[in-house]
């Protein structure tokens, strides 16, 4: 069994039901959902879109390959009518962040995701759900990058929600 973590976005209907509807179709097919942050309202970055995103990150038990537990993903998205061309608005975005502590470099997955230090909306719900676990490259704790983003990036906007 292989632990994983999985951030989850949505900007396009109610981002929460979104989010929700995603993280129950993980279920199954040798994954296995053991928890999910706080869901958080975050400004869009690097898009022309207006509309905020609701965000969370989860954590899952697998038995499945880092590539099929990638594919899984990517069909779970089509299923929820994702459009996967870059910058548009979107129902459902997830991103592979852990796989264990493994680092790979494939034609079609990074792990650890190569943005997770970067990305306010990421490091948020991924330091309350995890805020010891350490990245594999670089050895900081969740907690310490988002401290160290914190500091060096005010640009970015986030807030904190429920599931109500």
């Amino acid at each position: 069994m292989a632990l994983a973590f999985i951030a989850l976005g949505s900007n396009l209907g109610d981002g929460r039901s979104n989010l929700l509807r995603a993280w129950q179709g993980l279920k199954g097919g040798g994954i296995t959902p053991l928890a999910l942050s706080s869901p958080y309202k975050t400004a869009p970055v690097g898009m022309t879109s207006e509309s905020w995103f609701t965000n969370a990150v989860g954590m899952v038990e697998t038995i499945k390959t880092p590539s099929s537990l990638l594919s899984a993903l990517l069909e779970l998205e089509t299923r929820m009518g994702r459009d996967r061309a870059r910058g548009l608005d979107r129902i459902i975005d997830l991103d592979f962040l852990y796989y264990n502590d493994l680092v790979c470099h494939e034609t079609n997955l990074d792990l650890p995701h190569p943005e997770i230090e970067n990305r306010l909306f990421v490091l948020a719900p991924l330091a309350e759900l995890a805020p010891d676990h350490q990245h594999p490259v670089s050895g900081l704790s969740s907690r310490q990058m988002l401290r160290r983003l914190e500091l060096h990036n005010h640009n970015q906007q986030i807030k904190k929600t429920t599931w109500k």
